[in-house]
């Protein structure tokens, strides 16, 4: 299992370190705490990103990855699900998520990231989109039907009826990055794109093949020239000039 920066590619040339990380408690609309973690950037490019986990919530992965995301430009705030069931915390390889899954709601995910999107914003940040993965990856599709003012949703093996819901509703841009070996088909997803696309939104796919589900983490060292081409294509999401 790849935690560390080292999981990822280096940041592109002309971009420098993290100038700031912080480890807030941020509140939601509905009056929810819940903990997130803060990296901005040294040599800011005017983008920022929220990142959705997976299931394990604020796992060390998604703070070394808004790190790495930080090292290119792009401030970021990584979210945690779990507030209202489990207070505002890290999350580590001992944490029973199935539980607080459960309890979990598309209500409260549009409600935490709002929070996090306020943040951006305050900070300067002018472009803001959502990347997520596995169980992120489908509430970060799902986000760019809402009133959030994203700019972007992008997403890596997501769950498929998160996006399937609101497939009609969708007006912000995804990017879909999938896997091609997924126990879900790969089919599922592009023909959630094509209805996306059908209502005139912009919608990028690009299929792994053989590829696993959590190839960009979990399976990273195995599959690392998907996850080089699968990062190269986020940043190309998240940041202005591509």
């Amino acid at each position: 299992m790849c935690h560390d920066t080292d999981a990822l590619p280096p940041a592109p040339p002309g971009h420098g370190a993290v100038a700031s990380r912080e480890e807030p408690v941020l509140t939601a609309a509905d009056g929810n705490r819940f903990a997130a973690y803060d990296a901005v950037p040294e040599r800011p490019t005017g983008a920022g990103v929220v990142i959705l986990p997976d299931i394990r919530g604020l796992h060390p992965y998604y703070l070394a990855l808004a790190d790495r995301f930080a090292e290119a430009g792009v401030q970021a705030v990584a979210m945690d699900f779990f507030g209202r069931t489990d207070g505002a915390r890290r999350r580590d390889d001992l944490f029973d998520y199935r539980p607080a899954v459960a309890q979990l709601t598309p209500e409260h995910v549009h409600a935490d990231a709002a929070a996090c999107v306020d943040r951006l914003r305050e900070s300067g940040v002018e472009r803001v989109s959502t990347v997520g993965f596995c169980f992120g990856g489908g509430h970060s599709w799902r986000l760019a039907s809402t009133d959030l003012g994203i700019d972007g949703s992008a997403g890596l093996y997501g769950r498929a009826a998160l996006l399937e819901e609101v497939a009609d509703r969708v007006r912000r841009p995804l990017l879909m990055l999938l896997a091609g070996a997924d126990h879900t088909p790969p089919e599922t997803f592009l023909a959630l794109a094509g209805r996306v696309r059908t209502a005139g939104v912009s919608v990028e796919t690009h299929v792994y093949e053989g590829a696993p589900h959590s190839f960009f983490d979990r399976a990273c060292a195995q599959y690392r020239d998907a996850c080089t081409d699968a990062w190269h294509r986020l940043l190309a999401f998240a940041r202005p000039t591509g």
